[in-house]
């Protein structure tokens, strides 16, 4: 059987625990464990998919530093939970007519193995429209009726109610979150440190489907952001700054705030700021991208179908690669890999995690 892997478990407890405790206690990217798991994707620059690779083919490095890696087979076997995002508010009202007819493409997606499928619209709030049900066709039939909501858009809001549906189901399931929205976030409750936090901390990829928002809408959202958000009040990345030598040059003090982290550290950093960045111009493709899934355009329903099959067509190929981190410092990790020999293939993988620390734990 080929690698493969769905939507992977990233990161999985160090200690077996026994079966009757799997069904109860989800796992998580920041506890328990230095064990961590994550797919790749491998294709050639003309879009095929590599094969026959084995871990010795694959650099990884965490916070720089290069790992012994494992390769794991047969993990496409497992059940998977799959939550439907859809933004039914706002623009994503105009494209509620995209999604019908979409029974036979979402049965692709699960596959053939053991599943539950749920449906969450969202709209200036996020709406749990269709609970998890093993079968597909009421996530079908509900996703070709959906109604139009509100002026909102609060994409993180919604995807941060499809994870905490998602760490109810049992351990032993993959988790996966489709999301089919505008790609710039309008209303969330739910910060962005937050947003970031919880994305990185899960086991769950998300796959996002995105029509544009507007150059207005981008501009609106974009300036609600501060270049300081990172830090605490009066903390280092703070403009109120710790030293009063920095008044007027904040820049300066943001570049020897990173340049007092330890080296691994200042990767991670750099990894999370450049994750916030993106998430200001296009919230879906960062999200996918630091969750190690995919983004694609659509403008319509048939640039969405064909999408979508290149997704069932994509996930049964990831080769799943696990190591345990040489470094257990607590906080954000970058991950970076990369196919020794073979510098022109073209790779989608997870760029991060959180470890928390021993106190936490």
């Amino acid at each position: 059987m080929r690698p493969a892997c769905f939507f992977c478990l990233f990161l999985s407890l160090a200690a077996a625990a026994p079966a009757q405790q799997t069904e109860t206690v989800p796992p998580t990217l920041t506890v328990r464990s230095t064990l961590v798991l994550a797919p790749v994707l491998v294709k050639t620059r003309g879009g095929q998919v590599i094969f026959k690779l084995t871990a010795d083919d694959f650099l990884r490095t965490d916070n720089g530093v290069p790992q012994n890696l494992t390769l794991v087979e047969d993990t496409d076997s497992q059940p998977l939970a799959l939550v439907i995002v859809v933004e039914t508010g706002g623009a994503g009202a105009l494209h509620l007519d995209d999604y019908r007819q979409l029974d036979a493409i979402l049965d692709a997606l699960v596959g053939g193995v053991e599943h539950r499928v749920a449906l969450i619209g969202f709209d200036s709030a996020p709406h749990l429209l269709t609970p998890f049900t093993p079968d597909t066709a009421i996530a079908s039939r509900q996703l070709a009726n959906l109604r139009k909501g509100d002026s909102g858009g609060a994409i993180l809001d919604g995807a941060a109610f499809a994870v905490e549906q998602l760490r109810a189901q049992p351990a032993r399931y993959r988790r996966a979150v489709l999301l089919l929205s505008e790609t710039i976030d309008h209303g969330s409750k739910i910060t962005l440190g937050h947003a970031l936090r919880l994305f990185s901390d899960t086991n769950t990829s998300m796959y996002s489907f995105a029509f544009s928002s507007t150059t207005t809408a981008v501009s609106h959202e974009a300036s609600k952001f501060k270049s300081d958000e990172p830090g605490p009040t009066h903390g280092c990345f703070s403009r109120a700054g710790a030293d009063a030598e920095y008044q007027g040059h904040y820049g300066k003090q943001v570049l020897d705030c990173i340049s007092q982290l330890a080296p691994p550290l200042r990767l991670a950093t750099l990894a999370f700021l450049a994750g916030r960045n993106a998430l200001r111009t296009n919230t879906c493709e960062a999200v996918a991208q630091l969750t190690g899934g995919e983004f694609f355009h659509f403008h319509n329903a048939n640039d969405l179908k064909p999408g979508l099959i290149a997704v069932s067509n994509d996930v049964p190929n990831y080769y799943v690669l696990s190591f345990r981190p040489t470094s257990v410092t607590p906080g954000m990790h970058a991950l970076h890999v990369e196919i020794r020999n073979r510098p022109h293939v073209l790779l989608k993988s997870r760029t991060e995690y959180w470890m928390e620390s021993v106190t936490a734990r």
